[in-house]
């Protein structure tokens, strides 16, 4: 059944709501999965006990449903690198704090570094190498650093001033700005009654979305760093004829490109 125009702007006006508030909506099936999560063996190291104790209280974990974390540990088994490292909770109060480090790590070729100074700016997860990621602004380089936490063998924190701090915040503003891409990617219409499951999608991305009461079509905003270029591009091709990317030339080659060699696989000879 189609949504009708009210549907629409009702759920619009939620949601915009919500977001000004800075609140999000809680389902049924999200509180289970959070219970389930809580109930790993991985949730001890990843918060602190008042907080995961906090967390059991105000979900109820003593109700979850042992049949259901059967069935998830079940669909799971299988040799999977655990996604907590124990330098997270440091690195993020680091980040909180607005703190400095001395951070020893290996490169990818295995060579170590020792003892280099830097301020650390954000925590990402990637989705491709399926590894957690620090960014930081080394000092020296007076760039940015990509390291992945399991190569990070050490991290001493320092003290900044507050006019360096202001300075060092002031870089990374720019060069973050300078990693940042963004796409426009259009909904068919007549996948339209698909829409979570298409935003959901692009859930990892910051984005945007927009909706035209005369073509009945939405747009979808999507902010990403380069070097996530690839496994946006395997999200929309996933999604098929459901979606279609309007702006975004980097993109738009790459998909054509992609298209060309699926088409020369299969002409006649």
């Amino acid at each position: 059944m189609r949504m009708n125009l009210f549907e629409k702007i009702f759920n619009y006006q939620i949601m915009t709501r919500l977001d000004e508030s800075d609140s999000i909506a809680i389902t049924s099936q999200e509180r289970s999965w959070l219970k389930t999560m809580l109930a790993h063996s991985e949730a001890v190291h990843a918060f602190t006990p008042g907080t995961l104790e906090h967390l059991k209280e105000l979900l109820h974990l003593e109700n979850t449903s042992a049949d259901v974390q059967d069935i998830i540990l079940e669909k799971t088994k299988g040799y999977e690198r655990s996604i907590y490292h124990p330098l997270l909770r440091t690195l993020r109060r680091l980040i909180m704090l607005e703190r400095g480090f001395r951070l020893t790590y290996k490169t990818k070729l295995g060579d170590l570094r020792s003892n280099h100074s830097g301020f650390p700016y954000k925590l990402e997860y990637s989705m491709v190498k399926r590894d957690w990621v620090l960014i930081w602004y080394s000092a020296k380089r007076k760039s940015l650093m990509y390291t992945k936490l399991f190569n990070i063998l050490y991290v001493q924190e320092t003290t900044l001033p507050s006019d360096r701090m202001m300075e060092i915040k002031g870089r990374l503003a720019n060069l973050m700005d300078n990693r940042k891409e963004h796409a426009v990617i259009e909904i068919n219409r007549k996948f339209n009654r698909e829409l979570s499951r298409i935003l959901y999608a692009f859930s990892c991305f910051e984005k945007t979305v927009s909706y035209d009461e005369d073509t009945d079509t939405y747009h979808v905003t999507v902010q990403y760093p380069e070097d996530e270029r690839d496994f946006l591009l395997s999200r929309i091709r996933f999604l098929g004829l459901r979606v279609k990317i309007i702006e975004g030339k980097v993109l738009q080659k790459r998909m054509q490109e992609s298209a060309m060699k699926t088409l020369a696989r299969y002409e006649e000879e």
